[in-house]
């Protein structure tokens, strides 16, 4: 412990037994305990209790106190269980009497406290942390805390009851562990009496048939297993596995979220990995039993698991993909899931059931989509997946959802009623639509076709609600990518094209929307398909001969600053397709800007819009011209970065700022590469021996577009990352510039900066506070001798170090934590002042 801080604890611990002067912030009360669990980590509890005996008097101070602050009983409860979690600690705290006063019956207990949640809840916690040696254990055995833990597992309060079990599940382990001598075995009379005892609680509960017992006994065995994956488990399994098992067999299943969390722990222990484990003939007997919405869960996280049997896996897909054949089935007879249902599904009743019923049949197939959108991409989900039937019912819902669907059965009547106008089922279908793209290759012909019509009847439609049509241009992206495939066929690419120039036409109506969320989403989705299609002639051709360019271009003055950034990036990116590798005519001759590149109107943007998303959006595409070559920037390199670099400087918005500074180093990156400064070379000094021009006339460049000013005046800035990159990049910058003649002051000024970094760092080292301001700064950042002094002197290292350290180091500390106590005690007349 620090020595200010050994100093500050005695009158700490004084405030705190002090009920006149109680503390009004519980999070000092959480930090002092985070700091306690720390300094146990590294320094032995009985030390700390030796070396500051004001810890047990405080502890003893507060238990007898007759009207006590619930929180700081509570606080005590959890530091006394922090101090005595070893073994010596636990035996000095006792023989003052200490463990029996907080945890025993002369503790809260027996008092009217018990009533409060936070007493409960400081005593679960405490004696949980005090749980890690035999001695904790035989104490908690003999004073009769077992059926206080037994009561709080049905306390009202879920975090004292989830504390509780997870207590009952240590102590059974702690009372298996403790006696290793003895054979497990399934009889009773083999066990340790401690797990003897919460085994029998755990039957008895099962077998009760009630409710709120049987989900307390299936939650521990949950944690049980959780926290434990010994062998001795499967032992214990064996001796309730049929209680459990019997619990499947009721009408309704009981506690059904209960079981489906204890199968899935059990699953992922190694204990129960094996095939013949008698663990997977209750989880097929569970995906059989358990109500489609409860089966549907535990079918996802099984088809998570590695070592799941593939048999079960089967099963699993089984039931997440029979909602989707009973939809199918209502509008047609031939539609089969190959490998998992062909022909009418003999359990589908259930399911049938709940699709009927309008407050289950939505949630039931949003479930479902969703979990199927999910294991799309598990690599561990090794079954055979039905991608063209998933297909085909997922088309078919998103039929229902907007009357085109034709029902022949009770069932696709009642279905259609219900999910008509749903968007919660079209954006959960829409979905998986887009994830079903990756296999655009085994679904080719008439159902790709399909798919464009759905998507192109979404995208049409003006009841299409504005986060529906969102997921639809989403969805519509990934076919496009797919399609670009080499694997995809001709007529695949052949639709895509008919079904982009269909789209045109809807993306001008979109782009004119009196919605602002479609106006964003129509020019997310053309900035995205632009950067899918560069290349692509027939595309800008298209696109060009179209009223979108021009329409995009009048979004730059949108009333919504979203819709102006979204303007600004598909500008950009229509700018590039145009300018970049292509014979297509430039965008300004093609209903852009006429008066003026695109260029100058995005740096005027850049420089005047109030919102700071379009400002974003401006330098990002600035940062991609810059990478890409476009050619606004080839044509003069140096004003155009001048001019983004100046408005970026002035920006008060950090993360402009911070994609500036990636603009700078791009540009750096460049011009090092025009000198011949390839990566991982130097030049020397020009001051030492044989040294070239090349540093300067580098400089000159960097002089001209002010990129060095913009540096050094970004490591003064409030934002810490903007001053951490221009940090990294002026060390890049110095390492690139200068070598021989600097080195040995750099390891001078590092090894500096290391002996003051063991002090408590105070700010930015001196070297960069000394940088000039003003007048003299106009005109050191234009001569490259003086730039080259300043980088050759300045500590960046040191700096970094500096900046690397949280701004908040000395707040947060444990010391300026008691100090705050101290202080809020010692202002209490103060701040009870009246403030009229």
């Amino acid at each position: 412990m620090d020595v200010k801080c050994a100093q500050l604890l005695p009158s700490v611990c004084t405030v705190l037994a002090d009920p006149r002067s109680p503390v009004s912030d519980d999070t000092c009360l959480e930090k002092l305990l985070d700091w306690f669990k720390t300094l146990t980590n590294t320094v032995p509890s009985l030390l700390l209790l030796e070396e500051n005996p004001c810890l047990t008097e405080l502890i003893l101070a507060v238990l007898r106190q007759e009207e006590l602050d619930p929180g700081i009983l509570s606080f005590v409860l959890r530091l006394t269980g922090i101090l005595a979690q070893t073994e010596a600690s636990f035996q000095r705290l006792q023989q003052g009497e200490v463990v029996f006063g907080a945890f025993g019956e002369a503790g809260p207990l027996g008092s009217a406290l018990w009533e409060d949640m936070s007493i409960r809840s400081g005593w679960v916690q405490g004696a949980y942390t005090m749980l890690q040696h035999y001695s904790a254990f035989q104490f908690l055995c003999n004073s009769g805390a077992l059926d206080v833990i037994f009561t709080l597992q049905g306390d009202r309060s879920l975090f004292v009851a989830s504390g509780a079990n997870r207590l009952l599940a240590r102590m059974l382990i702690f009372s298996v562990q403790s006696e290793p001598s003895r054979l497990l075995s399934t009889k009773d009379c083999d066990w340790p009496a401690c797990a003897r005892m919460i085994m029998a609680r755990v039957e008895e509960s099962l077998q009760s048939r009630a409710a709120s017992r049987v989900q307390h006994s299936l939650k521990l065995l949950t944690t049980l297993f959780e926290h434990s994956q010994d062998a001795w488990t499967e032992v214990l399994w064996s001796w309730i596995a049929d209680t459990v098992g019997s619990l499947l067999t009721e009408e309704p299943v009981l506690a059904g979220h209960s079981l489906v969390d204890l199968f899935l722990n059990m699953a992922r222990s190694p204990a129960f990995s094996s095939p013949e484990c008698s663990l997977w003939r209750l989880v097929a007997l569970a995906l059989k039993n358990l109500s489609p919405a409860q089966a549907g869960p535990l079918a996802l996280g099984l088809l998570k698991l590695e070592a799941c049997p593939q048999a079960i896996k089967t099963q699993s897909l089984t039931v997440l993909v029979l909602p989707m054949s009973c939809i199918c089935r209502s509008v047609s007879d031939s539609v089969d899931f190959p490998g998992l249902l062909e022909g009418p599904p003999s359990n589908a009743a259930p399911v049938e059931s709940v699709l009927s019923s309008r407050s289950s049949c939505v949630s039931l197939l949003c479930q479902s989509l969703a979990y199927l959108e999910e294991i799309q991409c598990l690599a561990c989900a090794s079954v055979d997946f039905p991608h063209k039937p998933l297909l085909h019912s997922v088309v078919t819902i998103l039929q229902f959802c907007v009357g085109l669907a034709v029902p022949v059965s009770a069932l696709g009547v009642s279905v259609g009623k219900i999910l008509i106008g749903c968007f919660r089922v079209q954006r959960a279908a829409l979905g998986l639509l887009g994830v079903l793209s990756r296999w655009a290759a085994l679904t080719h012909g008439e159902a790709t076709e399909r798919v464009f019509d759905i998507l192109l009847v979404y995208l049409k439609s003006p009841d299409t609600s504005p986060t529906v049509l969102k997921k639809a241009f989403q969805a519509a992206l990934k076919w496009l990518r797919s399609v670009l495939e080499p694997s995809s066929s001709t007529e695949d690419f052949e639709r895509h094209k008919q079904f982009n120039r269909d789209l045109l036409p809807v993306l001008q109506k979109r782009l004119c929307s009196p919605s602002w969320e479609i106006r964003d989403s129509s020019l997310e989705y053309l900035t995205l398909s632009l950067k899918c299609l560069r290349g692509q002639e027939w595309f800008c051709r298209d696109l060009l001969s179209s009223e979108v360019p021009a329409l995009v271009g009048g979004l730059l003055d949108d009333l919504e600053s979203y819709v102006r950034a979204s303007a600004v990036k598909a500008s950009g990116q229509l700018s590039l397709v145009t300018s970049v590798g292509s014979e297509m005519p430039s965008l300004e001759n093609n209903g852009g800007h006429k008066e003026a590149g695109v260029g100058t109107r995005l740096l005027e943007i850049l420089s005047t819009d109030p919102e700071g998303f379009p400002r974003r959006a401006v330098i990002s595409v600035f940062l991609d011209w810059l990478r890409e070559g476009h050619p606004e920037v080839l044509a003069d390199p140096e004003q155009f970065i001048a001019g983004a670099i100046q408005a970026a400087r002035a920006d008060l918005d950090w993360e402009v700022k911070l994609t500036g500074l990636e603009l700078a180093a791009v540009f750096a990156a460049q011009t090092f590469g025009r000198f011949g400064l390839l990566e991982g070379s130097r030049t020397a000094c020009p001051s030492s021996a044989g040294g070239s021009a090349c540093p300067s006339e580098l400089l000159q460049t960097f002089c001209r577009v002010k990129l060095l000013e913009f540096l050094f005046g970004a490591l003064h800035d409030c934002d810490r990352p903007v001053a951490q990159k221009a940090c990294q990049i002026l060390q890049v910058v110095k390492s690139k510039i200068c070598k021989d003649s600097c080195l040995e002051q750099e390891r001078r000024l590092e090894q500096d900066a290391t002996a003051g970094t063991e002090e408590e760092p105070q700010g930015a080292s001196p070297s960069v506070l000394a940088l000039p301001f003003g007048d003299s700064a106009e005109r050191s950042f234009q001569d490259a001798d003086s730039l080259l002094l300043t980088l050759e002197t300045i500590d960046l290292e040191g700096l970094q170090r500096s900046l690397d350290v949280s701004s908040d180091h000395l707040e947060q500390s444990p010391r300026s934590l008691l100090q705050d106590i101290l202080s809020a005690a010692g202002n209490k007349e103060e701040n009870e002042a009246d403030c009229y």
